[in-house]
């Protein structure tokens, strides 16, 4: 059993900033990836940023130069630091994890149960 459990959502006014954070716990072997989809009412999830266990990562172009993504491997932790934030990346935010339980099994794909971002204008 893989649970992700997601902290830090809530609503602010345009221009603020939100620290996300998801930790992953259970029956974890490895992670590879780690990662941040959102999903605005009405539209498809799409992908925020994500980062690899070396620690490369990568950005939505809506979102680069304003939210940075980090994690800390010890805690099996990914953190999503939004600033500058915009009415438009109102939506609910996913954790995704791609992980091992066992060392010969392949990576599957974990998601976390999703928390609120609003951004008032």
């Amino acid at each position: 059993q893989v649970q992700l459990v997601e902290s830090g959502g809530g609503m602010v006014q345009a221009g603020g900033s939100l620290r996300l954070s998801c930790a992953a716990s259970g029956s974890i072997f490895s992670i590879n990836a780690m990662g941040w989809y959102r999903q605005a009412p009405g539209k498809q999830r799409e992908l925020v940023a994500t980062i690899q266990s070396v620690g490369s990562t990568n950005y939505a172009d809506s979102v680069k130069g304003r939210f940075t993504i980090s994690r800390d491997n010890a805690k099996n932790t990914v953190y999503l630091q939004m600033n500058r934030l915009k009415p438009e990346d109102t939506a609910i935010y996913y954790c995704n994890t791609k992980l091992r339980t066992t060392a010969w099994g392949r990576p599957y794909d974990y998601w976390g149960q999703g928390t609120q971002v609003i951004v008032s204008s």
